[in-house]
């Protein structure tokens, strides 16, 4: 269900903007992540799930070739022709659009122009995927404006192309299949070398909080990249020295590092380790969710938590900080880092019956350590992206 809320005021703001209703709506989600850090562009496993918050994009076709964007939440218009997409190094949000738009066009040329509007409820900088939400959502509005037809994978991986051409971040599938192929109630395990996917029963007796630090979530400074980076050395040296074909992180296992990871500098070795040890807690994760063993696929998340925090090195003081409060609450089964790093959220596998106390009780030791308590709300596993209009 989406939020119709938000929905109406995309529709005044649109309205009053352009001065007629939109001819196609379409809306995505954000995601959390679940288990399964940075392991998608290591050809590995996630699981993950859309959430119920999300972005509206609002469109009509122009008589010419003029694109003109405006972002609903600051009411600002930028420009561009339909025969010169760039990316632009101000209003840089545009970019996510432009290069979805690109990606289109790449399969069918659109005829004209468009005027658009997006506006959603995802809190920028959260690690939830605020921008894989605007790609998805545009792609899907603009594909029906134009009669452009394609299929999730065919469209997640424009998004993609969209992070790394326009907007400078080497990013996995991650969030683009996540937000696409959520369904209510259910996570998303994802095997990101076929990319294909498959839901599972999350059950009545659990539901997530997330928890929005505010701390700084900028992948695009070059962090991500970095990172990254190290995967696809460490895969080259394993792909030397094993006697198997590797052709990601996905195909070593953390008996084969441990032995033969001593020609590695020790952070790409480290680094190496979390997405290896991803894979193996996210196909363990998969067998304790079919049991109904919510404990055990908690204790999963705290684990993966440490190896980021330890190996790879992408947490920070504040998102520490809440997982280490979570070990402390009753009622709480898990808690990791979600998204990138370096900021934003930590999701927080709950009981539904102990979410309201659980989140007080994170706010008020974030607050007690940081000066002002985190913000907490209740994430429900929800349906995918889809056109409204």
């Amino acid at each position: 269900m989406v939020n119709e809320t938000v929905h109406k005021e995309l529709l005044k703001k649109y309205r009053a903007h352009f001065g007629r209703d939109p001819e196609v709506v379409a809306y995505a989600p954000g995601r959390i992540e679940v288990l399964g850090n940075h392991t998608d562009y290591n050809e590995g496993f996630v699981f993950s799930a859309a959430i119920n918050f999300g972005t509206f994009f609002a469109a009509s076709k122009c008589e010419t070739t003029g694109c003109h964007l405006v972002a609903g939440d600051l009411m600002k218009e930028v420009s561009f022709d339909l025969q010169h997409i760039e990316a632009s190094k101000t209003d840089t949000w545009q970019n996510y659009v432009k290069g979805t738009l690109a990606g289109l066009a790449g399969v069918k040329a659109p005829s004209c122009g468009f005027d658009g509007m997006f506006f959603g409820n995802i809190p920028l900088g959260s690690g939830l995927s605020s921008s894989a939400a605007l790609e998805m959502c545009a792609g899907l509005a603009l594909g029906q404006l134009y009669g452009i037809s394609v299929d999730t994978v065919t469209l997640a991986k424009i998004g993609q192309k969209a992070e790394h051409d326009y907007a400078g971040c080497n990013c996995g599938l991650l969030d683009q299949i996540s937000s696409l192929a959520g369904q209510a109630g259910k996570l998303v395990k994802t095997d990101f070398r076929s990319v294909a996917f498959e839901t599972a029963e999350l059950g009545a007796d659990a539901c997530f909080l997330m928890c929005n630090t505010h701390a700084k979530h900028a992948l695009v400074d070059g962090a991500y990249n970095k990172l990254r980076a190290s995967c696809e050395q460490a895969a080259a040296h394993f792909a030397k020295v094993l006697r198997h074909p590797v052709k990601a992180l996905r195909d070593v296992s953390m008996a084969e590092w441990a032995i033969y990871k001593r020609d590695l500098p020790e952070a790409v070795a480290n680094r190496a380790a979390h997405p290896i040890g991803e894979d193996e807690r996210v196909l363990k994760g998969a067998e304790l969710l079919a049991k109904g063993d919510l404990p055990g696929f908690g204790a999963l998340m705290f684990d993966s938590h440490e190896s980021s925090r330890v190996l790879f090195e992408n947490s920070c003081e504040e998102l520490d900080a809440v997982v280490d409060a979570a070990k402390k609450i009753p009622g709480v089964l898990g808690a990791r880092l979600s998204g990138g790093g370096f900021g934003g959220s930590v999701v927080v596998l709950v009981h539904p019956r102990d979410a309201e106390t659980a989140s007080i009780a994170l706010a008020n030791a974030y607050a007690a350590k940081f000066g002002k308590p985190c913000d907490v709300s209740v994430i429900k596993p929800a349906a995918g992206a889809r056109v409204l209009k």
